[in-house]
């Protein structure tokens, strides 16, 4: 992200998770650029290495691997990020969805996944982090989640089922930890130019037997803006959400959907 926000976050550390690619890689970006030491979590050691190369004072942070539907991966992971002395003050939960499909075909094993890398690994990370953010007396944990959570999104039947308990998870955390000056909050992504857009209309176009062009030019216009989003304008809401100057903020989804979304 080449832009500065006037939204510094000088002297705080961000753990983001997804963060090889996509939106994750984008939120990286940009809070490295406003001044936060990054650690940056995913599978891919090698994107990761490369991306950490390509950030600000790239010395100011650290790759971690880890299946964020494995405990003892993320134990593992936040190991090591207390060993090399990073304290996150933001979380950026962030992971791909499960497969596209109608409800019905979801196999019970696709939930539980699916379950365990959004709701159970974000436990466990709120449990490990949120003490030192009590002790500050300043803590942000951010969800990105979907507009489905709003309005379920056809053949995501399982990604639909998820999300919504991720948005239950997170006001529910929020109205805890408010005393404490932790916000939670949520970004809803629509359309956005990422990895798992293109597979979910690769998806979209094998199922319904068209090319993905036809499936890209019909969900466009579904969109009163008349385009994606790139992954750098939800970074950009993100990084406000992780900033000093949005501490009145919590328990919220903020859509960043370009309109889709037909309720204010």
């Amino acid at each position: 992200m080449q832009n500065k926000t006037m939204f510094s976050l000088d002297g705080l550390t961000a753990l983001i998770c997804g963060a090889s690619q996509g939106i994750g890689k984008a939120t990286a970006q940009a809070m490295a650029s406003q001044g936060a030491s990054v650690v940056l979590l995913a599978r891919n050691s090698e994107a990761l290495e490369k991306l950490r190369s390509q950030l600000a004072q790239p010395e100011r942070h650290m790759c971690v691997t880890a299946d964020l539907s494995s405990p003892a991966e993320i134990r593992t992971a936040l190991s090591q990020i207390h060993a090399r002395g990073y304290s996150p003050d933001i979380l950026v939960n962030n992971a791909g969805g499960p497969s596209s499909g109608p409800l019905l075909d979801a196999q019970p094993e696709s939930f539980e996944a699916a379950f365990r890398t959004h709701v159970l690994a974000q436990l466990q990370l709120s449990k490990e982090l949120v003490p030192h953010m009590r002790s500050n007396g300043f803590g942000r944990i951010i969800n990105v989640i979907s507009t489905s959570v709003r309005i379920p999104i056809a053949n995501l039947g399982a990604s639909n089922t998820i999300r919504a308990a991720v948005a239950g998870f997170a006001k529910t955390l929020s109205n805890e930890l408010a005393p404490s000056g932790i916000t939670v909050n949520n970004v809803l992504p629509g359309f956005t130019q990422t990895e798992r857009l293109e597979s979910l209309i690769q998806a979209s176009a094998t199922r319904l037997n068209v090319t993905p062009d036809t499936v890209r030019d019909s969900w466009t216009k579904q969109v009163p803006m008349g385009r994606f989003a790139k992954a750098e304008e939800l970074a950009a809401t993100i990084v406000f959400l992780a900033s000093r100057e949005a501490g009145y903020i919590t328990g919220t989804s903020i859509q960043v959907d370009g309109g889709r979304i037909g309720a204010i």
